[in-house]
């Protein structure tokens, strides 16, 4: 029973992890992030992923990162759209294999 808890924890975490559609990803990004990364980094908010020294360095980073983001936000984001969303910050922002 003990190995049957950390496998629900992995197989849980992997659709955050798992490859999304940038092109879903940006109106969700838009919608539910932009306002937030503005009111704290000012400008158009995109500071948030380009700020010197990164935070984020991998792509299971950034699906764990969205992940967290939308929970604190109530966003209401499945799984899917989480990838969604990293997706596209992936493709625009952190370019990561």
């Amino acid at each position: 029973m003990r190995i049957e808890i950390p496998l629900l924890c992995l197989l849980l975490s992997l659709p955050a992890q798992a490859a999304g559609d940038p092109k879903l990803g940006k109106p969700l990004h838009d919608k539910q992030c932009v306002a937030c990364h503005v009111k704290s980094q000012g400008g158009d908010g995109s500071g948030m992923y380009t700020r010197k020294p990164r935070l984020i360095n991998n792509a299971v980073a950034l699906g764990q990162r969205v992940a967290t983001c939308s929970a604190q936000t109530n966003a209401g984001w499945f799984p899917e759209d989480e990838a969604n969303v990293a997706a596209w910050l992936n493709q625009t922002y952190y370019k990561f294999k």
